[in-house]
């Protein structure tokens, strides 16, 4: 009889304990998921998502697979070279800003950085469907210009860029034989400004060129605009 009841005993509390464990197992699968939980509503908006659509979506650090190609439309419109607001002084905000943030160059050689980048006669840009004009002074060129692909280059930071090729159908016209666009994108995508290489050599010289990217923005802009969407949008 004795050892009848103390095998109940024995299953019973076999039987409490499982419940305990399952219990306790619940409760702490329960508490990990609401800790999960926790900490995804916590993360800033910020960070969740692009702070501004402005904002260059890679900023330099891609995968190459995701790189697409463009059509001349997502340059399309009336651009102006803001190599004059350097010279003027207009852009010495949008310097000083760079200078304290960064600290990496003195206001003085951000200025003869950017005057060597932002150099050109070439004051400006009108893309309309497959043409591009180029306008210096009281004069202009004209072409249409076919789709080259795009090439990816890996600069010594170690950061990367992409550049969008086209060249002249008629290379009788007298307009710069080959362009390329490069606009921090790498996807179709509207520009808000873009770096601009052209010549007559060949689309592998132009690649070559690091030091010279005259750059443009929408020509309805004004100074103070294009100081603050530097200073603000990128």
């Amino acid at each position: 009889m004795k050892t009848e009841k103390k095998k109940r005993y024995t299953a019973l509390g076999i039987f409490l304990l499982g419940a305990i464990l399952i219990s306790g197992c619940t409760q702490n699968k329960h508490q990990e998921i609401a800790n999960k939980n926790s900490e995804t509503s916590q993360i800033p908006k910020e960070e969740s998502v692009p702070d501004h659509q402005h904002k260059h979506t890679h900023d330099g650090e891609f995968e190459e697979e995701d790189v697409q190609n463009r059509t001349l439309q997502d340059w399309s419109g009336d651009w102006q070279s803001i190599y004059p607001y350097l010279l003027d002084g207009t852009l010495d905000e949008v310097l000083k800003h760079k200078a304290e943030e960064k600290k990496d160059k003195s206001f003085d050689e951000y200025k003869e950085y950017y005057t060597t980048g932002y150099k050109t006669d070439t004051q400006r840009i009108i893309v309309e469907e497959n043409t591009i004009e180029i306008v210096k002074g009281e004069t202009s060129q004209k072409a249409e210009y076919k789709y080259d692909g795009y090439k990816i280059l890996t600069y010594g930071s170690g950061k990367k860029g992409v550049r969008y090729l086209f060249s002249t159908v008629d290379e009788n016209s007298g307009a710069p034989k080959h362009i390329q666009f490069s606009d921090h994108n790498i996807k179709p995508t509207k520009a808000e400004h873009f770096h601009l290489y052209f010549g007559d050599e060949s689309q592998d010289t132009l690649l070559k060129e690091l030091e010279n990217w005259p750059t443009y923005y929408k020509s309805d802009l004004s100074g103070a605009d294009i100081v603050h969407d530097m200073l603000h949008h990128h």
